[in-house]
């Protein structure tokens, strides 16, 4: 049996009834150095103990005692089912070999000493992540209790508010929660960066972004001039527009765990909103235009969708093998090979799969058109079809004009059975 024990936020570990129990009856404690510490005074002291290792040897360590027929117990800060190590036992072993004993996580705490609701906070992890992943969560008046680590100090998260709009922000830094020295310091983001302070490693932040003044947006629909396009020209370039992206968007529907392709990616227009409001998703964005291959990774990073969004380059269709099997798709650009492209892609989706592709050309359009009409001799999917057409509000010797753009025609294919 593995026990997973949530040591609570203290120098000094408070355990239930059942999990002191399983204190003394397990083989084998295992904790980092401080955890250890914080159980000394509960614990046997002839009970075997060894320092936390690296995951990649833990799973091995805790497979061995488990084959021997031995208990073992993997003592976890805070509660471990909240950003902590029992989701990756979850993940990696039998739910009939696991028990959990929770606890107050460090969340939690912080909320109880700053007199804050949980509820009305976002909670986020940078432990063992990208902090630009920070932008994707950055919203006006929406506050923000962050979990860190060495490459997200309170200085660089600062840094990352201001440099994306939000100088106004107030960070306060919650320190050795618990613990005797315990510290809850205040500053502006401004004053961060001006200041050296230094923090103690075991801490976490409370972010007060204040109002929006940079490009982050705060609802799906980002303005054009906000990505970093192949032209000098803000808003122009290799990227779907707005108001064409807003319906890819809308016929796309992402949901959690979606493995999804946006094929001909150009600058990242459709892939970055794609990424950035469903974070559970992963985006796979295939190009092959070197000046657009270096905006998509430029917008991938001023967004901060380093985590689900990859980049991969090369043309389709050569680009697409090994990579993870989709079940959403989006030709944006296919450099001629639109009929290869739609044939492979439909043969990959699984039931339920959804394939949306666009046409400006009207060449591209006819391909569409009779692809559409295979797919309805094969009563194989769910069609919809539709034209955007916008004209944008401008100004011209003092007059307001409406310019049009070409219409771009969008075509949904749902796989709902096999081809005939």
């Amino acid at each position: 049996m593995i026990h997973v024990v949530g040591l609570g936020v203290s120098h000094l570990a408070e355990l239930s009834s059942d999990a002191q129990q399983a204190l003394a009856q397990v083989d084998l404690v295992i904790g980092s150095e401080r955890q250890l510490a914080t159980i000394k005074a509960l614990m046997p002291s002839d009970k075997a103990t060894t320092e936390l290792p690296k995951l990649a040897e833990l799973k091995p360590l805790v497979e061995g005692v488990i084959a021997e027929d031995k208990s073992v117990m993997i003592l976890a800060s805070g509660d471990p089912l909240f950003y902590g190590i029992g989701r990756w036992f979850s993940r990696h072993f039998s739910q009939s070999d696991l028990r959990f004993y929770p606890a107050v996580s460090s969340l939690q705490m912080a909320c109880h000493r700053l007199g804050l609701a949980l509820q009305d906070l976002e909670a986020l992890s940078l432990h063992g992540r990208p902090v630009e992943k920070l932008k994707t969560r950055l919203r006006q008046n929406q506050s923000l209790l962050i979990l860190t680590d060495s490459k997200s100090y309170p200085q660089v998260l600062a840094q990352h508010c201001i440099e994306s709009g939000f100088p106004q922000a107030q960070l306060t830094v919650l320190e050795t929660l618990g613990y005797p020295d315990e510290q809850i310091r205040r500053f502006s983001a401004s004053e961060l960066l001006v200041n050296d302070h230094e923090f103690d490693p075991l801490h976490l932040t409370l972010i007060e972004p204040g109002s929006n003044q940079g490009y982050l947006p705060e609802f799906p629909g980002i303005p054009d001039q906000h990505f970093i396009t192949d032209t000098d020209k803000p808003g122009k370039g290799m990227i779907s527009k707005r108001e064409v992206r807003l319906t890819i968007l809308s016929l796309m529907q992402l949901s959690r765990d979606d493995q999804v392709w946006d094929i001909g990616a150009g600058c990242g227009g459709v892939a970055v909103e794609l990424a950035y409001w469903q974070p559970l998703a992963t985006v796979q964005a295939i190009e092959h235009h070197p000046d657009r291959l270096s905006c998509l990774e430029a917008n991938r990073q001023r967004f901060g969708v380093v985590s689900n969004l990859k980049i991969v380059e090369g043309r389709a269709p050569e680009a697409l093998e090994g990579l993870a099997s989709p079940n959403k798709v989006f030709i944006g650009g296919s450099d001629g090979e639109l009929p290869q492209l739609l044939a492979q892609v439909w043969a990959l989706l699984p039931l339920g799969g959804v394939l949306v592709a666009s046409a400006v050309t009207e060449n591209t359009k006819q391909l569409l058109m009779q692809f559409w009409q295979e797919r309805s001799l094969a009563e194989d999917s769910q069609l919809e079809t539709t034209q955007v057409s916008v004209s944008r509000g401008e100004t011209l010797a003092g007059q307001l004009m409406y310019r049009p753009n070409l219409p771009v025609n969008l075509f949904k294919f749902v796989k709902v059975g096999a081809s005939v």
